[in-house]
């Protein structure tokens, strides 16, 4: 009876170990797979991270290389004329063409780059009046100055025919009939009675085509005069506007193809220096240059050296010890 309890004790004991060895082992793979998803959810996050801040560091390379290079593409200033009234002669009261001094600073900045091509005109709202009709051709003359007062470039020019800088065109308001005068009253009386519309003719006024900054004596104002005593003006503007060609021409025109491609060119750049980095980094070993050379390992001449060296020590010790026996066991007389 004693060995038939044992044998059944035995058989019960064996399925609940093998149930124990197996709930661990599963509970391990648990643990390890665990452990697993962890690592790899953290190395996504830091391969994100890193992509994002390659990105941003990209992007900010390429948005400050744009704003140092290329500069403003346009400008626009409001023109105020004046006359002089020191006049000798008391029946006059202007004694002088219509003068504009216009500021070309902004923000203490010159508003033209140096070694860009510009062009420089003037747009002028007139009234389409009797006087301005009569009046006929006149000219514009414009002249730059730099800050000690030289000046630096000068232009004369007609309110239509314009060539290059030294030359001078003249010319007038657009010709209208009376008849079509009056069907173009008729047809916009509505806008002009509200005041949406008025009766005038814009001209625009080339006054440089290629006008180029001089570096060592820079343009700080510009003088423009209207040789007519009875010219009729609304508002006058002078606008500028860059010449672009090269690199400056496909980064303004193509801003978007241009912003791709240079931001991935400088993630590309940056992601190799990473990963080059990286890899340095991991591959890194502070082992000794002898160590370097043999793997890790000591010379073999070194290692000869150390082995002759503890046989000699245990030799002598072993030879020291049977000449301390004999002595010992010799009788003393």
């Amino acid at each position: 009876m004693d060995e038939d309890s044992r044998f059944h004790s035995g058989d019960d004991g064996e399925p609940s170990f093998f149930i124990g060895q197996v709930m661990r082992k599963l509970l391990r793979a648990v643990i390890m797979m665990t452990k697993r998803i962890r690592l790899r959810i953290l190395q996504i996050i830091v391969v994100v991270f890193v992509v994002f801040l390659l990105l941003w560091i990209a992007a900010f390379l390429y948005g400050s290389f744009y704003y140092s290079y290329m500069p403003q593409a346009a400008f626009s200033t409001a023109v105020h004329y004046y006359y002089r009234t020191d006049c000798e002669s008391p029946a006059s009261f202007s004694c002088s063409y219509p003068v504009a001094n216009i500021s070309l600073m902004r923000n203490n900045r010159h508003v033209m780059t140096f070694g860009q091509a510009y062009t420089i005109s003037l747009q002028l709202d007139m009234p389409d009046s009797p006087v301005n009709q009569e009046l006929g051709m006149f000219m514009i003359k414009t002249a730059c100055f730099s800050r000690d007062g030289e000046q630096t470039a000068s232009s004369a020019r007609s309110t239509r025919q314009l060539l290059s800088a030294s030359s001078s065109r003249f010319s007038m308001l657009r010709y209208r009939s009376d008849l079509l005068k009056q069907l173009a009253t008729l047809l916009f009386l509505p806008a002009f009675l509200s005041g949406v519309s008025e009766q005038k003719q814009v001209l625009e006024v080339e006054l440089f085509s290629e006008y180029i900054d001089d570096p060592y004596s820079p343009s700080v104002t510009a003088i423009i005069e209207i040789l007519s005593n009875k010219v009729q003006i609304y508002s006058s503007q002078l606008l500028i506007h860059a010449h672009f060609t090269g690199i400056r021409y496909l980064l303004f025109n193509f801003p978007l193809t241009s912003a791709l491609v240079g931001v991935f060119s400088n993630f590309s750049f940056l992601s190799l220096l990473f990963i080059l980095s990286y890899l340095r980094l991991l591959f890194k070993v502070d082992l000794r240059p002898e160590q370097r050379r043999t793997g890790g390992r000591l010379p073999q001449r070194e290692y000869n050296m150390s082995n002759n060296q503890q046989r000699r020590g245990r030799d002598a010790a072993a030879g020291s010890s049977q000449s301390v026996g004999a002595f010992q066991m010799t009788p003393t007389y």
